[in-house]
């Protein structure tokens, strides 16, 4: 799709859009939520079903590492098969 993707298990968990300037991260609706008061000049949902679902976007010109390391970290784990998640657990 001409993006780069991020994968765990063969499932996407987070994405870089084509300009650069923006990344999602599958969080849950609670999880989007919490950022979304955390951090909210960088951190906004996706438009339509997506976003209701969870799916965030980042500007990244925006971002603070530690914030954006928080939100790959759960997208991730929420991603990840079991199988996967017990070692790091």
């Amino acid at each position: 799709m001409d993006h780069p993707d991020f994968r765990v298990g063969g499932k996407i968990f987070a994405t870089i859009a084509p300009d650069g300037e923006r990344g999602m991260a599958k969080l849950t609706p609670t999880q989007q939520e919490t950022i979304l008061r955390i951090a909210p000049r960088t951190f906004e949902p996706a438009s339509g079903a997506w976003g209701k679902r969870g799916s965030t976007m980042i500007k990244l010109s925006e971002a603070d590492e530690a914030d954006v390391r928080h939100a790959l970290n759960a997208a991730w784990r929420n991603t990840a098969p079991p199988k996967i998640l017990s070692k790091y657990d």
